[in-house]
């Protein structure tokens, strides 16, 4: 089994936490987020070569202000400090910390006073992203030193060398940070001195051996969609057991066109998964008969889902695991110390299985952002179709069927949907893309087809840019493109007379329209 060396990051609230952590990550160097108050015990016993402790909108002197268990320091490993973790070491070494006159916010030019260590290789002015209320007024006493200054901050980036303590006033995981990548290199590879080891294909070897190891002879059932989190996972654990392990596909008649057929050529023809395909169709489809409130679709699927799924799983017999395609951001948002955050609408996945069958979890993916699932499933040779789909939500067409649901109406939108991909494909957009989809609008509007008057149904366009889906910008699709695809819907979509492009944001909307 191949060993990682690793680096904690400490959360204290950042939007930027899970990036630190991926940058890191990019760099072949296992990092892992714990709260900012986790047990000293905890921290020791996760081994950490070095730890970064993240920024946050809190100011030191607030009350209740997030502070760290200084025994870190005493751990004897280097130690980074992003925003408001400088502030923390700052303040905890007994420097002084001031509530900035005013806010900096957005690109600074950085004037290297000690070009070694941490800043090691970075361009004189290079430009660093700054985003903070508070900043250092007076270094503790000591060894700290000022390594880098801007024109509104004397104390940029500090060190004190002899104790591997180092803070930053800037943010080096942002892309606007342009020499960001070099300083978490020096921090990672030259101070803490990790060695690049997490590897995919290591990551491969060592979950084999774990998921043999935890379910022993037992069978394990999990529910497979055909997107990338749950294709990964049952591929990763088929490898390791074989036969052994069972497939579920529920055919919930909400899927985009020719869904079940590619589901089953790639997984029973091609990997040999035993794989049960059940058509449920009508009934998700009675069960949704009459209802108009996204929030109520979402759970009456989410719950029929779950029905389908035990039924199918009790017929198997003696079944001890569920195999499911969690990933890190929701283990991350699970123990984070702000809390859930708050329901902006609940998802569809099969977390409430376990309670209701009794079954222990088997989660391969869990220690894994997207894009590191994306590189596993190449390595297992998954087909680029599946390893780079965008993202497609839990209640399928459901929640992109604005209103009542029907067949028909549900044909139509599938049609549309169909043809959207396939001209952002042909278009050479769909990677750049975070996602792109139709909506069926509940309304009609008067059109004029071959002379005669036509009272058809819109749809909707949407496709936006984003990194992890928290928040979004509508991306700037060509014309051209969008023509195709408008004349193409209205053209070969019975039923549709007018295609609109949705140009919101997220905030203040959101990705999918219900």
């Amino acid at each position: 089994m191949v060993l990682y060396d690793k680096i904690l990051v400490l959360d204290f609230g950042s939007q930027y936490t899970q990036l630190i952590a991926r940058r890191i990550r990019q760099r072949k160097v296992y990092s892992e987020i714990f709260p900012y108050n986790a047990p000293i015990e905890k921290i020791k016993d996760f081994g950490a070569k070095g730890i970064v402790l993240s920024g946050g909108p809190a100011s030191i002197y607030e009350k209740d202000a997030p502070i760290v268990d200084a025994a870190i320091f005493g751990l004897g490993i280097p130690i980074l400090g992003i925003c408001y973790g400088m502030q923390l070491i700052v303040h905890l070494s007994g420097g002084e910390v001031e509530r900035a006159q005013r806010r900096e916010y957005g690109r600074a030019a950085l004037k290297i006073d000690n070009g070694a260590g941490l800043l090691l290789g970075l361009s004189e002015g290079s430009i660093v992203w700054m985003s903070h209320g508070d900043s250092v007024k007076t270094l503790p006493a000591g060894g700290f030193a000022s390594i880098a200054h801007t024109s509104n901050s004397p104390h940029a980036a500090i060190a004190d060398e002899g104790r591997r303590l180092y803070a930053l006033q800037f943010h080096p995981e942002v892309a606007h940070t342009h020499e960001g990548g070099t300083i978490l290199d020096n921090f990672v590879h030259g101070i803490c001195k990790c060695s690049s080891t997490w590897y995919m294909s290591s990551f491969i070897e060592n979950s084999v051996e774990a998921i043999r190891q935890k379910a022993g002879g037992g069978n394990v059932v999990c529910a497979l969609s055909g997107g990338v989190d749950s294709s990964v996972a049952a591929v990763l654990i088929h490898k390791a057991i074989g036969q052994r392990l069972h497939c579920i596909f529920v055919d919930n008649g909400l899927l985009r066109k020719n869904e079940k057929a590619k589901v089953v050529d790639t997984f029973q023809r091609h990997y040999n998964l035993n794989l049960i395909v059940v058509d449920a169709e009508k009934r998700f489809i009675d069960k949704l008969k009459g209802i108009t409130d996204p929030e109520l679709k979402r759970k009456r699927i989410g719950r029929e889902f779950i029905a389908v799924f035990e039924e199918e799983a009790k017929k198997l017999g003696s079944v001890e695991f569920l195999a499911q395609g969690t990933l890190y951001p929701d283990v991350i948002e699970s123990v984070s110390f702000k809390g859930p955050s708050a329901t902006i609408k609940s998802h569809h996945n099969v977390g409430g299985l376990p309670e209701v069958m009794n079954l222990k979890l088997i989660e391969p993916l869990r220690e894994l952002f997207k894009d590191e699932v994306r590189e596993i499933g190449v390595e297992l040779g998954l087909p680029d179709e599946i390893c780079y789909r965008q993202p497609f939500p839990g209640p399928g067409l459901a929640i992109r069927c604005i209103g009542e649901l029907s067949a028909g109406r549900l044909h139509i939108l599938r049609e549309a949907d169909a043809i959207v991909i396939e001209e952002i494909k042909n278009a050479g957009l769909y990677r750049e893309i975070w996602q792109s989809f139709a909506v069926l609008l509940p309304l009609r509007t008067v059109g004029v087809m071959g002379d005669e008057r036509t009272y058809d149904y819109t749809i909707a366009l949407r496709a936006v840019n984003s990194v992890d889906g928290m928040t979004a910008d509508w991306a700037r699709v060509p014309y051209e493109t969008l023509a195709i695809i408008s004349n193409r819907i209205i053209n070969e979509v019975k039923g549709v007379n007018r295609v609109v492009f949705d140009i919101t944001s997220k905030p203040p909307g959101t990705i999918e329209w219900e």
